[in-house]
């Protein structure tokens, strides 16, 4: 099985790519969706959140906005966080790839909007990037609720720039000349991997891990 990294941007049309890859056939595993299960009511973030940044948790829940506040800027804070929740959404990503390998799918996707920034792209094979125009990425952007220049700005200076990503793309998706082009380029990158035989999963054995073992 070939494990598909997907990334970009804010903005770049990800989730319309990881949409048409599940038209594919392909199993599309959400880290975003995973997050916000981990922040709702009952899910496993929510204890450890609501100790290391008191006030955030409320009704059960991971409160968002509140969080965003506390980390927005702050990098100790943003550390914190990500030592708390990146774990939990590699347990995740772990049980999904298990499952879609026991379904006997060729192609499993990571959709990952830090995929390069948390080095996640260790865990795929490959990489898709998908891509649009900066004025087009804007706009899309801007046009969420609640969103301004101001927050854009500072989520694009988390973010790693889109030319770096297309540069260490194995494959570039563009999504800015027609939802029918974006699709031709994903179905001719899933074919493509049908063919090809994963180096990433199921994950060796470390040395140490056999040692131990004799």
């Amino acid at each position: 099985m070939i494990v598909l990294g997907l990334t970009g941007s804010i903005g770049m049309g990800k989730s319309t790519a990881a949409a048409m890859l599940r038209r594919l056939g392909c199993p599309v595993h959400d880290s975003d969706a995973t997050v916000h299960r981990l922040y709702a009511k009952g899910g496993a973030a929510v204890g450890p959140i609501g100790r290391a940044f008191p006030g955030v948790v409320r009704d059960g829940a991971v409160d968002r906005q509140l969080l965003s506040a506390e980390v927005m800027g702050n990098t100790p804070a943003l550390k914190r966080l990500e030592a708390i929740v990146h774990p939990l959404v590699a347990q995740a990503r772990d049980r999904f790839l298990r499952r879609a390998a026991a379904s006997g799918a060729k192609v499993a996707v990571l959709d990952v909007p830090l995929l390069f920034e948390t080095g996640g792209q260790a865990h795929c094979d490959r990489v898709a990037v998908v891509s649009a125009p900066r004025s087009l990425q804007r706009a899309r952007v801007l046009a969420r609720p609640g969103m301004s220049l101001g927050k854009l700005d500072a989520i694009l200076r988390r973010q790693m720039p889109d030319a770096e990503k297309r540069r260490r793309a194995d494959f570039i998706v563009p999504t800015g000349l027609g939802r029918a082009l974006t699709l031709r380029r994903l179905a001719g990158i899933v074919t493509l991997l049908s063919g090809q035989r994963g180096r990433v999963w199921p994950p060796r054995p470390r040395p140490s891990s056999i040692r131990r073992a004799r």
